[in-house]
Order: structure tokens, then sequence, then C-alpha cells
């Protein structure tokens, strides 16, 4: 895949503002952009240092279209590569669509999605895992997905990889040397040496495949399921979290029939809660509907908060030991999923009852979703629940299902590498999976590659980038 041609399209988002950016990018971006722009000071454009900035007008025949400034960016040194041109016009949709038209008549191609970045990798700028993590960064709405994002970008990820692949990759050519001395059964690759080579790589790759379970949820956010009996405080409990009226709450018993579901960002880290329809017996067909959509949610929530008033434990035995149950169906069910148990309306409970609460049911949190009472406890303890040890310490998260695939696939070739060296397994049947191994590993930084991966990476960028 060689891109030669000049392309052009709007950088920064479609709409009016105070400005607009424009971007070209190709071998003749400098020259086309010269013939249409007519500085103030009366220099050519190609004539100019690069990372130099420019006030002019872009003038189509005798018509000036806008007072702009030029950015200028010569190639190697620029994002893509080749030579770059921005122009920052003023915002308005109609100059930002005339200086467009004006240079796709005069020889650029309108960009496709992602196409900047995508010769930023064809030229050696970025690697395939950067480039990923440019669409990341772009993408991220909370703290922690812009660090995992940026310490990406920067090339942590890459850097553990092409380590890990350079050493391999220096023992998988001994290993092929010995092949085309085999009747001389002599030995180059010292095979101690590489047992502590291969278990190093099976524990850089274990730490890379576990971290995805952290990486995933940060990405996309963790979702909290909100459940518990009809009219218990669910929705109030939600609009409470995301601090707006975003659930309707009403007295009345199985108000909401489907799921609610919002994000809030929480210490830096993306929640999505998810207030769902009371469980309870009914013959509404809605409700029931709305009622199998809650166990739906519960199977795909990370967290569960399971929600009940308070004052039930005090004033109606059967209702309490009822919840109970429920709370026990929960855990045994969904073992790993961890369960946080709130006793919602506090505020109508007197201090003693509150002590019998503690006491009937273990590890509960007392809260008023109405006035806000013991609301931060809960995201307090929301937040304690995510692993961020690895985020807190820089280290490597893994956010990509393209790479955490391809990590596992390698994990799996050295896991035959590992067998074979203890089992003694002949040097070429090793040399076979050290290759897939290799492979699997260019797989990521992009060194292994074709056009029909690449295209499905950069048609999910955004025009311009």
């Amino acid at each position: 895949m060689i891109l030669k041609d000049t392309i052009v399209a709007l950088a920064t988002p479609s709409g009016a503002g105070a400005i607009a950016i424009i971007r070209l990018s190709g071998k003749d971006a400098i020259s086309i952009a010269e013939k249409q722009f007519k500085s103030i000071s009366g220099k050519l454009l190609s004539k100019q240092q690069t990372h130099t900035i420019h006030l002019g007008h872009v003038i189509d025949d005798s018509i000036i279209l806008d007072e702009v400034l030029v950015s200028l960016f010569k190639n190697p040194n620029s994002y893509t590569g080749e030579n770059v041109v921005e122009i920052s016009c003023h915002g308005s949709n109609y100059i930002q669509q005339e200086i467009i038209q004006l240079f796709l008549r005069k020889g650029c191609r309108m960009a496709n999605a992602g196409e900047f970045t995508l010769r930023a990798f064809l030229n050696g700028k970025l690697d395939l895992s950067q480039a990923e993590a440019v669409a990341d960064l772009i993408a991220s709405d909370n703290a922690a997905s812009h660090q995992i994002a940026m310490q990406q970008m920067r090339g942590g990820f890459s850097s553990e990889i092409a380590k890990l692949r350079v050493e391999l990759l220096n023992f998988a050519s001994l290993i092929e040397l010995e092949l085309d001395f085999s009747e001389e059964d002599v030995e180059f690759a010292d095979r101690t040496q590489f047992k502590a080579l291969i278990t190093r790589i099976n524990f850089v790759l274990k730490r890379l495949i576990d971290s995805f379970a952290v990486g995933n949820v940060i990405k996309n956010g963790i979702p909290v399921a909100i459940v518990g009996e009809p009219n218990v405080g669910k929705s109030t409990l939600l609009n409470a979290l995301l601090n707006e009226e975003r659930a309707i709450v009403s007295e009345i018993a199985g108000t909401t029939r489907d799921t609610i579901e919002d994000e809030i960002t929480i210490g830096g880290f993306g929640f999505r809660f998810i207030d769902t329809a009371g469980i309870r017996e009914t013959e509404d067909v809605v409700e029931s509907i709305g009622i199998k959509k809650t166990f739906e949610k519960i199977e795909q929530a990370q967290v569960v908060v399971y929600l009940f008033e308070a004052d039930v434990i005090s004033n109606d035995s059967e209702k309490s030991h009822n919840i109970q149950l429920e709370i026990e169906k929960i855990k045994n069910k969904y073992p790993q999923k961890p369960l946080l148990t709130v006793a919602n309306k506090v505020d109508k409970v007197d201090d003693t009852n509150l002590a019998k609460l503690n006491t009937e049911i273990e590890d509960i949190y007392l809260l008023s979703a109405k006035t806000g009472l013991g609301v931060e406890q809960l995201t307090n303890t929301l937040l304690n629940l995510i692993n961020t040890g690895a985020l807190r310490n820089n280290e490597t998260i893994v956010t990509n299902s393209r790479h955490y695939d391809a990590l596992l696939k390698s994990f799996e070739e050295i896991q035959k590498v590992k067998e074979g060296l203890e089992t003694n397994l002949s040097g070429d049947l090793l040399a076979i999976d050290i290759r897939q191994a290799l492979y699997h590993f260019g797989e990521i930084t992009g060194e292994i590659t074709n056009d029909d991966l690449l295209g499905n990476i950069f048609a999910n960028f955004c025009i311009g980038k």
C-alpha cells in the first residue's frame, strides 16, 4: 500500500466555530497550497523553513475566500512523514467548504477516515499499536483511559513487545543456524539461557493478557447494575449518582419497565450505571419483559448494587427473609461479581433499627438516595473495587481486542516452545513454534500486516485524523 497523492480534509469537528483547521498531506501539498495562498509578506511557502506559520489569504482566482494562518511542516518532520500544510481559517461552514472544494479542484483528493494516521504508519512515524492509540486518545473521556492511551502512544506497549521479539529473534537465528550444521551435531543456542528467556517472555505475556480485564473496563466504562424490588429507590439512586433527574421517580411500584443507562466519571474512571426494572412476580407483560432485561444486565455488569428499603428489616420479617435469600441467590449465581448490599431510605429509620440492620446483613451500606446521605461512601467503594495498581505504577495495560487476541496466540506458541525445550524437541520443530510466536508479535506492532487489516483499523478513525 503506497499512497502518493495529496489528500485534504477538515481536521477540526464539522460545524460553525471560531476557527477551523484544514489539513493537506502529500508530496505536492506545499506546491498546491502555495498557488492558492498569498502571504502578507509576499514570500513563497516553498521557500520557507519547516515548522513556521504564515499570515495571508486563500484566493480562488481573484476572489479572497478568507484571511488565514498557514502552518508548514516539511517532510520528513511532520505527523505523516510527508509535506503537510494546515490552514487555520474562520469557522464558518461556508468558508470551510469553499476552501476544501478549492483544493479538490486544484489536485487534492478527499482523505479517507484515518488516512493521515495511516500515512504516518506507512512512513514509519508510528507503529501500528501507536497508531491505534491515537484513536483511543481521541475517544478517551476520562483520566484513566486518557492515561492508558498516552502511555501506548508514547510506545510503552510497543517497546515491551519489540524487546521480547528481538531477543526471541536472536535465539531463533541461532537455532536456524544449527539446522545448517545438523550433520556436525553442534549447538549454537545455549538451552539454559533460552529456557530463562522463554520463562521471562511467558511471565510478561501473562501479565499483559491479565491486564486486559482491567483495561477493557477502563476503556469502555465499568457497568454497574442497580437491582432490587420495585419502589425501593433505584431510580432515585441513579439520579443521585448522576446528579440529575435522569430517571422518572414515582411512588407507583413498577415505574421503571426498561433499563435506563447513563455514564459518570468517578475519580478519573468511567462508570456506566444501569437502572433496572424492579424484580417481582407480575402478570403485566411489559413489566415482565423489563424484569427479564434486568437479569440480562446483571449478567453484563461488572458490579451489582442490590437495593432494598431500610425499614423492611424491622417492619416485615417475611420480606426481610426474602431479601436475604435474594442476596444469597445473586452471590451464589455470580460469585466473581462484587455485590454491594445497600439499605436505602435510612432517613425514615431510627438508630435502633439501623443497628439491627448492621447485625442482620453483613457488609451493608446505609444511604438515603433522596437526601444524598451515604452516596459519596458508595461511590468511593465502587472506585476501590477497580484494580488501579497497574495504572498508578504506569504499567502497560492492554485495552485493544486485536492486541489481546495476538497476545493469546503468542502465549500459546511460547507454551509450545517451553514444552519443546523441556522434552528436548528437535531444533527444526522448535523453530516452527518460534516463527509463529514471532509472527504474532509482529502483528501487534505492524511489522506483519495486510491491507485488509489496515483497512479495518483505520476505518474506525475520524476523517481528518
